[in-house]
């Protein structure tokens, strides 16, 4: 199989991890950790190679992939120290909404710090996707970034390059978005990366064994606490509405009921710096078992906010590829129900695994 040439915007915690993972696992070291697919489609995890990015942060910009992955604000953990030269320079990216204004009475270890380099146009970044040959455009924009990732949205149309959305902004879910990349003949995967075992998997997991062993769910919350720029983003409340939403309708999907909205909450709900990019959720779920009794759960859930999406979105680049190398276009639903919080098409986790499965397996 050739290369998978991936395109990356936003060269934050995830991005690092991802790229952190790529040469952890290349050619074949420890691939029995942490991968749901260490084949896919004919593709490894080795054959992904990064051939453009961009940041607007002074700390990365200039600098090759590799080396920018490791500056701050950038606090995930490093499992992988020794991270192979990519020779991709990081670029200038278009800043747009993808910077929050209270982001900056924050000390400069914790925020970024906007470049004064020259912004891309549209036409800069569609020639330097077509300069480069990439296949896939992976958007890991800060949440509430609505105007950014629709300029790289559009740049991914343009140029004919697969659009992996990892954040809640709705590209993929909105049918006007999803028939512009159907008619322009360009994958897309979205809205909103479901870790590999967070809080929103979990807490599916958990309603939809409520829904099947006949337990009435009454009322629900999941709180979840961070110290890394994602969560300090958040703290400004205003660039949470999509965010909410959802992670909210990746558990009423899944639920035997819809809850009134006064019997969910579910969502960000603090920012603790020194919690760095560790995550910590705190999960309630109360019901009625037979006869009407009373049970309630409560789980407490600590992961690496970062590490933990980064195997999903090594799937979700090759789910993107191989629908490319089939020539299929618009949203690619089973890979958006399996591994996203908000696709297009919602399924129960059994079932977006069984048609996630079969699409990989598809002549």
């Amino acid at each position: 199989m050739s290369n998978i040439r991936v395109a990356i915007v936003g060269i934050g915690n995830c991005a690092s991890s991802l790229v952190q993972g790529l040469d952890y696992y290349r050619e074949g070291s420890n691939d029995h950790v942490g991968l749901m697919h260490y084949e896919l489609g004919g593709y490894k995890p080795s054959d992904i190679k990064v051939v453009a990015a961009w940041d607007v942060d002074k700390r990365k910009v200039g600098h090759d992939v590799a080396e920018a992955i490791f500056a701050k604000p950038n606090c995930t953990a490093v499992f992988q120290s020794s991270v192979t030269t990519t020779g991709t320079i990081v670029r200038m990216g278009k800043v747009l909404d993808g910077v929050a204004d209270h982001m900056s009475d924050y000390k400069d270890d914790r925020t970024f710090i906007v470049a004064n380099d020259t912004q891309p146009s549209k036409a800069d970044v569609v020639a330097e996707l077509k300069r480069s040959g990439a296949d896939v455009l992976m958007n890991y924009l800060p949440v509430g970034s609505q105007q950014a990732t629709e300029f790289y949205a559009e740049c991914a149309i343009e140029a004919g390059v697969a659009f992996v959305n990892n954040i809640p902004v709705f590209i993929a879910s909105n049918a006007e978005w999803a028939k512009r990349f159907e008619d322009a003949g360009v994958a897309i995967i979205g809205d909103d990366i479901k870790a590999q075992l967070g809080a929103t998997i979990v807490h599916r997991v958990l309603t939809d064994l409520f829904a099947k062993r006949g337990v009435k769910l009454d009322r629900t919350y999941q709180l979840n606490t961070g110290g890394n720029t994602d969560f300090l983003n958040m703290s400004n409340h205003r660039r949470l509405e999509s965010k909410k939403i959802s992670k909210t309708e990746a558990v009423q999907s899944v639920a035997a009921e819809r809850l009134d909205d006064d019997n969910v909450h579910i969502g960000p709900s603090d920012y603790v710096p020194w919690q760095n990019d560790n995550k910590v959720c705190f999960l309630r779920m109360e019901g009625q078992l037979f006869g009407g009794v009373p049970m309630n759960l409560e789980l407490r859930l600590s992961v690496e906010d970062s590490p933990n999406s980064a195997g999903v979105a090594i799937d979700m680049i090759r789910c993107a590829k191989i629908a490319k190398d089939r020539g299929i276009a618009g949203v690619i639903d089973p890979a958006s129900a399996y591994f996203c919080k908000h696709p297009r098409t919602q399924m129960t986790d059994d079932l977006a695994q069984i048609a996630v499965e079969t699409f990989i397996k598809a002549a």
